[in-house]
């Protein structure tokens, strides 16, 4: 997955390269077990410092999506559930379910935006469908992603 950041963003970096993380794993772009960059490499690739990175990446592994070793490097521990009633998310072994206090504080993230949009005027139900078209968005992702990835297996096995 390409990850791309904007200098000139009032985003700060660390945060963009979090968002860039989290929406591939959404997508399915990136799956359990797949390998970050290493830190030093990311932050090479951006002409950034590796402690922004670091912070990035330390986001993502107190939110429970990635996890970081010194053989394996840093990689995906959670993606969303395979089916939409699978009983769990897809995960590495020993990764549980969603922490209450990391869930807590995306519901409260989400709560902001979500205001922003009342604040602004935006109708209830339109501030639904924005959000049942990105959820939309990131099924379709997903499935092309697991198309991809089951043809790709069909050709290895040739």
């Amino acid at each position: 997955m390409q990850i791309e950041i904007d200098p000139l963003s009032d985003v700060a970096l660390y945060q963009q390269l979090r968002d860039r993380v989290v929406e591939g794993i959404a997508r399915g772009e990136l799956r359990v077990g797949d390998q970050l960059l290493p830190v030093r490499s990311l932050a090479a690739q951006f002409g950034i410092n590796i402690a922004t990175v670091g912070k990035g990446y330390e986001l993502l592994r107190n939110e429970g999506l990635v996890r970081t070793n010194r053989t394996a490097g840093t990689v995906v521990a959670r993606a969303p559930r395979p089916t939409p009633d699978a009983p769990g998310p897809d995960a590495l072994p020993g990764v549980g379910e969603w922490e209450a206090s990391a869930r807590d504080a995306w519901t409260a993230r989400l709560a902001t935006v979500l205001a922003e949009g009342v604040a602004q005027g935006e109708q209830d139900t339109a501030i639904a469908d924005v959000v049942h078209g990105i959820l939309e968005s990131f099924s379709g992702s997903r499935a092309e992603a697991r198309t991809r990835s089951s043809e790709k297996g069909a050709d290895d096995a040739r």
